[in-house]
């Protein structure tokens, strides 16, 4: 478990040392916007891939609660959902992605799966990591999905944070409309769900979770139960 918690730490560090600290302006000033998050790219995919890779090839025999059949139901009743989320969020233009701040020039207008959330790509980690920690319960496995689970629940906050700070005036009627936490800003009575919207982003979800579940052992190594 050392090992996985190791990675993790390196992971963590430096998405959040290179994404929200002074380093950022600083490697910005110093090889250009674009020169940064190539940078930021290389770090975080090869962080990333230490994490799978120490996973995968350390024991899992400690366990905080074993695996439980009744619980196998989570990820099935989950995981779409985070598909959903994960697929559907790449549809429409959202002022939180890398470089579409602009967007707001011409005023405010979530759409799709905004209307539930400013993050879907990040709730679906959420999810994802959240519903792989209850099904399996030994100890490797909640350090793993646990790091991506601060990762991504983290990086909302600070998302929201720096997004404010950038954008100033054009993001507090972006904010008042939408939410952070799903359906937030539409129980609150602050946005509204258009359910048409969410037509193809339900079904390009639901194809793409399909094709999770037949390829789950080819990518994880184990069947979906």
């Amino acid at each position: 478990m050392i090992e996985v918690l190791g990675a993790g730490l390196i992971l963590l560090i430096s998405h959040f040392a290179l994404s929200s600290t002074a380093l950022r302006p600083a490697l910005v000033k110093a090889v250009g916007e674009q020169g940064f998050l190539g940078v930021y790219s290389l770090v975080a995919a090869g962080s990333i891939g230490l994490l799978i890779w120490t996973y995968g090839s350390v024991p899992r025999l400690d366990y905080a609660w074993f695996p439980d059949p009744a619980l196998f139901w989570v990820p099935k009743v989950v995981m779409p959902i985070a598909m959903i989320f994960l697929l559907g969020g790449f549809l429409v233009l959202n002022p939180t992605q890398v470089g579409a701040e602009k967007i707001l020039d011409s005023g405010v207008n979530p759409r799709g799966l905004v209307r539930i959330t400013r993050h879907p790509f990040l709730w679906s980690v959420i999810l994802w990591a959240l519903s792989h920690i209850i099904v399996n319960g030994d100890y490797v496995s909640i350090v793993f999905f646990g790091t991506f689970l601060a990762l991504a629940g983290i990086g909302t906050v600070l998302l929201d944070h720096k997004k404010a700070q950038k954008l100033g005036d054009k993001w507090a009627p972006f904010a008042a409309v939408t939410s952070n936490i799903p359906f937030g800003a539409v129980f609150s009575g602050c946005g509204k769900l258009v359910l048409s919207e969410l037509v193809l982003p339900v079904l390009i979800g639901l194809v793409g979770y399909g094709a999770v579940w037949f390829l789950h052992e080819w990518i994880a190594g184990v069947p979906v139960f």
